[in-house]
């Protein structure tokens, strides 16, 4: 393919790389028989033969390779030069030549739109809409070769250059085709997505139209129609007030029209035009194979198509059938970790629990309960159960299993028997937990059966190696859930008596304070232990101003040696590294194998230890756990003098008091198992990295990590000699993958078709602007906000508001030393909120975009009571 200029017909989706995304699209659908208006393309190779007569273009690239895109001004002014200097640059006579031929076959008395066709434009995962220029009803000869000209000098607009850095695109490595189409005059015009943008719902198709030309609408002038059309049947329409229109003039250029008034409300097109349009929208879409954002325009009543790019702001669909409608909620969210993980890190996760139960979508994975919903108890209990984990999930599941297409599908409990005699003994130890067990001795119980399944783990990878050391990773992977289960009526039994006892108390005393207080100094929480060993750490700092300068700089790489060379380094590394030896095995994220532990990282903890240091007093993390538990007394006897002991109050006091004794030693154990995964999970990490570290001595592999992007069945394949793929090649596209994956936001619901199910706002007496989420531990504050995005890199202060997207145990450390908690993610039983209620400390969770809202340094107000943030003054 030689030619400077190729016809429609010519092209397809192979042609990317000599006339554009744009180009090739148009082509693919002329050749697929779609109303495409005829033209050519003026291929990057006449554009490299443009920029070549130039000595100037690489001095002007490398000056822009070099700029910082913070850099506006600098960005504007190179930009400038590089337009500049390309609109002198002489054309190529026999590019002028072919550019002229073609134009004339095509038809030198019709208008045409030149618009650019850049290399890097209509990707899966990025578009490029927008970034360079369109010229529309573009007439004659000298016109054309003008704005060919002024279409390639846009390549370098200051918003293409932008996105480029964004995108990590190379400036010197996308080239730029222009796009000459006949122009249809069209009455009216639109932009349609084949499945709907905000939403996500792959079976609507969204329209928006207004009169004349289509960019009014692009570039925002005019307020569009808004029509939605599902299975062949217009389920909405938004008509808007369209007070003017762009239409082309007789002899080429625009011009912008009032529309008269009788035509300004009137309904853009047609109901037959709109079914027409979406179902040729289904066409191209199935043509592509995936959603599409169409351009369109209607002349004489005949839709032309004039333009088709992939939707690349969708979530991914998990590999699911959409029909029958099933629903599936984020697990990260639930986990308290949003962040997409590694194939690695997802396929260990589908190891331990049901593969059929967890899909994978956009680096993520969901839960899908359809099944359990579609039973009368499921639909009754799993949304109060949701709702003590995230708020906003509870009321998308309300809302879904309200649908009459969900409805029809419930079945009996029959289906579900199975699954309830598996649950059968673990219900039964429940009862007896809360009734007649003594709460106390769950803790020595529970610590036994961990160790004991640490041990058994730990022995066996210990003494194998190569492939039956990779398979029993995968079968202690396997046996995970079964461990689990052996504790799982403890966390049960918290959430059944903490239902019932915040109910009572909230009766008796008409707040949720006493159970708040209740909540404080919880009986053998690891997380507490741990809070309260760093709290140590932090103190014996204190006696080690050296130490203290050394942790500041420290590198993982070097760190313990480090420490041997500083005055008292190797006294502060034993009491680190006895830390080390029960928690070293945690993490932020850390039910994500590939994530580093602390173990592996240690300089992940010293923000933190340096921030207890900094902001508490000698001992007070101490004090604190002690005034908690004398709170706890004093809630207690408040409780019991509200009852009373006369008559029939002695028996209920007793059953209060029973139940608080329940709570509090079952809340102290509700990490527990999540810290038997971590363990476990920290072991068949070690076998798979000793494993990794063999691959890249025989060259399998270039670099240990590299472990992390494949799954652990190609991991034993490679190991047998029976992987039947490149491994390098395959890597490279995982991280390529992985690298859009982190681009995407998890949506917390969606529906089998994509569609995302989303909450509205909570009503209530709010202040105006005030940002909602949902009250998890009580309190108002008042304090300047601290954004925090990883807990290593926290610099908390003291009277500082920690703001986060979640929060997780890795996290835990840092409420010693903020004053409240402010979270996108989460509910009234995740882990930072019992937390929070254990420090005492306000907390609002499930407050959408908190991190974008608030802003770095501002003074802002928690009230956990009401479940709000109030931006009270801007930032200093």
């Amino acid at each position: 393919m030689k030619s400077t200029v190729l016809y429609f017909e010519e092209l397809d989706q192979s042609s990317l790389a000599y006339v554009g995304g744009k180009g090739a699209n148009l082509g693919e659908m002329t050749k697929a028989g779609f109303p495409v208006p005829r033209g050519f393309c003026i291929t990057t190779l006449a554009f490299k033969e443009f920029i070549s007569r130039s000595n100037e273009m690489n001095e002007l690239l490398n000056e822009l390779k070099a700029l910082n895109i913070d850099d506006l001004q600098q960005l504007r002014k190179i930009g400038k030069r590089l337009r500049e200097h390309m609109e002198q640059i002489e054309l190529p006579l026999q590019i002028h030549k072919e550019i002229i031929e073609a134009w004339k076959r095509t038809g030198e008395d019709y208008c045409y739109a030149v618009r650019s066709s850049a290399t890097a434009e209509d990707l899966p995962m990025a578009s490029f809409a927008g970034q360079q220029d369109t010229y529309l009803n573009i007439y004659g000869e000298t016109e054309l070769l003008y704005y060919v000209r002024k279409c390639w000098a846009s390549l370098f607009t200051d918003r293409a250059i932008a996105y480029r850095v964004k995108n990590k695109f190379s400036h010197d490595q996308v080239y730029l085709s222009v796009v000459v189409q006949r122009m249809v005059k069209p009455e009216m015009s639109g932009i349609m997505f084949t499945a709907d943008p905000i939403t996500g719902d792959r079976n609507v198709v969204s329209i928006d139209a207004s009169f004349g030309l289509g960019e009014a609408i692009v570039s925002g002038i005019v307020s569009a129609d808004l029509y939605k059309v599902k299975s062949g049947e217009i389920i909405s329409k938004s008509l808007s007030e369209k007070k003017i229109a762009i239409m082309p003039l007789l002899n080429g250029g625009t011009e912008t029209k009032e529309l008269p008034v009788e035509k300004q409300k009137q309904q853009a097109l047609s109901d037959q035009t709109i079914l027409e349009a979406a179902k040729l929208g289904k066409e191209i879409e199935n043509h592509y194979g995936s959603p599409q954002d169409i351009e369109f325009c209607v002349e004489d009543e005949d839709i032309f198509i004039v333009q088709s790019r992939p939707i690349t702001s969708l979530y991914p669909l998990p590999d699911l059938p959409q029909q029958p409608l099933r629903v599936l909620i984020s697990f990260g969210h639930i986990q308290m970790m949003t962040d997409a993980m590694k194939p690695l890190g997802i396929s260990v996760l589908r190891t331990i629990f049901p593969k059929q139960m967890f899909l994978e979508s956009g680096g993520r994975l969901f839960i899908d309960p359809t099944l359990f919903l579609q039973t009368k108890i499921g639909r009754k209990v799993f949304p109060k159960v949701l709702n003590n984990m995230d708020e906003s999930i509870s009321w998308a599941i309300e809302e879904f299993i309200q649908r009459p297409d969900f409805l029809k599908n419930s079945t009996t409990k029959k289906s579900m028997r199975p699954l309830f005699r598996q649950l059968r003994p673990i219900f039964k130890e429940v009862i007896l937990k809360i009734f007649r067990q003594d709460p106390s001795l769950a803790k020595g119980h529970v610590e036994a059966v961990i160790e004991n399944i640490a041990m058994t783990v730990r022995k066996d990878l210990k003494h194998k190696s190569g492939v039956p050391r990779l398979e029993a990773v995968n079968s202690h992977l396997e046996q995970m859930v079964g461990h689990i289960s052996k504790i799982m009526a403890n966390p049960m039994a918290l959430i059944i008596a903490a239902r019932v006892l915040q109910k009572m108390l909230y009766r008796l005393t008409g707040s949720d304070y006493e159970f708040n207080e209740l909540t404080k100094s919880l009986p053998g929480n690891i997380m507490s232990e741990m809070g309260l060993e760093m709290g140590e750490l932090a103190d014996l700092l204190r006696e080690l101003p050296e130490v203290e300068e050394y942790l500041k700089t420290a590198e993982d790489e070097s760190f313990y040696e480090g420490l041997l060379v500083v005055k008292g380094g190797e006294l502060f590394k034993k009491s680190l590294e006895v830390f080390i030896g029960k928690y070293g095995m945690r993490c932020a994220g850390e039910i994500d194998i590939t994530r580093p532990r602390w173990r592996e990282n240690p300089t992940l903890i010293v923000a933190t230890i340096l921030a207890n240091k900094r902001n508490l007093k000698p001992n007070e993390h101490r004090a604190k756990f002690e005034q908690g538990l004398k709170e706890v007394e004093e809630a207690k006897h408040r409780i019991f003098e509200q009852i009373g002991s006369s008559g029939r109050n002695k028996i209920k006091q007793k059953y209060i008091a029973r139940l608080i004794e329940v709570y509090r030693y079952m809340s102290g154990l509700r990490e527990h198992h999540k810290h038997l995964i971590t363990i476990v999970l920290d072991e068949c990490k070690q076998a798979l990295l000793i494993e990794a570290n063999e691959m890249v001595d025989k060259g399998i592999l270039q670099q240990v990590e590299d472990i992390y992007f494949l799954t652990l069945e190609e991991i034993i394949e490679m190991a047998k000699g029976t992987f039947k793929y490149n491994v390098m090649t395959l890597i490279k596209e995982r991280k390529n993958q992985y690298a859009w994956h982190q681009t995407l936001i998890q949506p917390r619901v969606m529906t089998s078709e994509g569609e995302m199910i989303t909450r509205t706002i909570r009503k209530g007496n709010f202040p105006a602007q005030a940002l909602i989420g949902s009250p998890v531990s009580a309190g108002v504050v008042e304090g300047r906000a601290r954004i925090v995005y990883k807990p290593e890199e926290a610099n908390l202060n003291q009277g500082e508001i920690l703001i986060a997207n979640h929060t997780d145990p890795g996290w835990t450390p840092l409420f010693q030393t903020a004053i409240a908690l402010v979270t996108e993610v989460g509910g009234l039983m995740t882990h930072g909120s019992v937390v929070a209620r254990e420090y005492g400390i306000p907390a609002v969770f499930g407050v959408d975009d908190a991190m974008t809202k608030i802003k770095e340094g501002q003074w802002i107000r928690v009230d956990g009571n009401q479940g709000f943030v109030e931006i009270i003054t801007d930032e200093e």
